[in-house]
Order: C-alpha cells, then structure tokens, then sequence
C-alpha cells in the first residue's frame, strides 16, 4: 500500500517525486535508494501520458472557458520560465527545468512547455528521463541527508 501511495504522490501536479520521495524516506521509512529509484521511474512514467493526453485529449477539454483560461496561464507561465534556456541548451535545458525541484517545474509544465514549443516527442521524453533523475537524486540527497528541511512533511508519532 505504501508503493501505491508513493506512485500517487509522483503523479500528483506540482508535488511529483519532490513529496514522493520525502514520504517514501521519512514516512514509510524506506531505504534511499529504493525511495529515489520509485520517485524517479514513477515521475518518468507519467511523462508519456502527460504527453499523450496533451496530444490526445486537451483540445476537447479546451472549449470549456474556465479550462481555457487555466490552461493559457500555465501555458504561458511554462513557456515564459523554459524559452530562454531552451533557445540557449536545448533538450538538455528541458531536462534542467524539469529536473530542478522547483514550484512550478517538472513534468507537467515541461511537458506543457516542449510541447508549446513543438518539441519532438523523443526529445521530450528524453529530457523527462534526464530530469526526473536529476530531481530525484537532488530531493534524495536532501531528505537522506537528515538536515531535518523536510521534516514538516510528516508528524513523528513519537512525541508526545
């Protein structure tokens, strides 16, 4: 069950594996390796089906006003933050800006980005896989580290 709620966690827009991986660690008590590994294959598996469902799905929902209007801020908010560095680095500046644990990085909005900007979808995947270990790696080293930054995120059932 824990697996499951890890997943959920990852594929939940503006948390993904940046409250994944905390979890796993300082909830279920998970070894880092295993919590790093889950957070960034579950972070790259939602990347095809963000993909897809931009693709595939979108302009249906696109026709439904308050939808429109969300969907034109996010869109602009991601273009505005990746232009610069994809202009400048290419695939490589998608996977920067995923895989920065940033508010307002990661998958969905790369994704929402590279495909604004006519990405390829092999690029974007890609850039998804190189960003989603470099920002489960970074959120990792973080929580294993013990320096207590994310100890807001759970309640130690050990204090009375």
């Amino acid at each position: 069950m824990s697996l499951l709620w890890v997943v959920l966690l990852c594929f939940t827009p503006t948390l993904e594996l940046r409250a994944g991986i905390p979890y796993a660690l300082l909830v279920e008590h998970w070894n880092p390796w295993m919590g790093g590994a889950v957070g960034i294959a579950a972070n790259t598996a939602l990347a095809p089906v963000v993909w897809l469902f931009l693709d595939k799905v979108m302009h249906l929902f696109l026709h439904i006003e308050p939808i429109r209007k969300v969907y034109d801020w996010a869109a602009a908010r991601s273009v505005n933050k990746l232009e610069p560095y994809v202009h400048k680095y290419g695939v490589l500046g998608l996977a920067l800006f995923i895989g920065v644990p940033f508010p307002g990085t990661g998958v969905y909005s790369g994704c929402l980005a590279a495909w604004i900007l006519k990405f390829k979808f092999r690029e974007y995947m890609l850039a998804s896989f190189l960003g989603c270990a470099i920002a489960g790696v970074l959120v990792t080293l973080a929580v294993a580290s013990g320096n207590g930054a994310f100890h807001f995120l759970y309640k130690d059932m050990g204090a009375s």
